[in-house]
């Protein structure tokens, strides 16, 4: 399994352009199985439960503020190469 870090990686959606790329992963997106947007979105969870953990934090350490950003900057740059990789099979 191939992980892809950028939308241009895809052998499929090579040559498209942004829009059309982002509008065939949409497509894509809705056609995995439930197995695999249940996993997708435990995913998505597991990366954003420490921002809001950091957040609660924010009461006694005013620092944790920096934790929370840290965790929300991280969400796409984690998230979108497990997207990609789940839906490639699905671009035709």
């Amino acid at each position: 399994m191939k992980f892809y870090f950028n939308s241009r990686q895809v052998p499929s959606l090579k040559g498209l352009s942004l829009q059309e790329r982002f509008e065939k992963i949409e497509a894509a997106t809705k056609k995995l199985t439930p197995p695999e947007k249940i996993l997708l979105n435990i995913f998505k969870l597991a990366v954003l439960i420490p921002a809001f953990v950091f957040l609660l934090q924010v009461v006694q350490n005013w620092w944790s503020i920096l934790g929370a950003a840290g965790c929300l900057l991280l969400f796409p740059l984690l998230v979108k190469p497990v997207q990609l990789t789940m839906v490639s099979k699905y671009i035709k």
